[in-house]
């Protein structure tokens, strides 16, 4: 039956999960990404994804604002002041020689 468009209900639209996203890239740069996706058993588009992804991350990460009131702040800078501690796990590790260091090499 025939209804005046204004008293028609129109068909909600799903909301999108994913949209679609273009680059033009160098054959070069092409190939790179193959690689090392096809090194990680990925697809180009899941590597070149999450890389996207995690380089965004990094970004807003090195840019977000750390809030902190006053007497918490004195705090973090006393703490920064005082001299390091040495971690005796750490200190032994940076002492071992590298598994690819021998003692033939010398």
């Amino acid at each position: 039956m025939w209804q005046p468009l204004e008293t028609r209900k129109m068909p909600k639209s799903a909301k999108r999960k994913e949209h679609p996203l273009s680059m033009r890239l160098p054959e070069a740069d092409i190939a790179i990404i193959d690689r090392a996706a096809n090194l990680r058993g990925r697809s180009r588009t899941d590597f070149v994804r999450e890389a996207a992804v995690r380089a965004a991350e990094d970004v807003l990460m090195e840019t977000a604002p750390i809030r902190m009131d006053p007497a918490a702040f004195k705090a973090f800078m006393e703490t920064l002041a005082k001299p390091a501690t040495a971690v005796p796990e750490i200190t032994e590790l940076l002492r071992r020689k590298a598994p690819w260091e021998s003692d033939a090499a010398k």
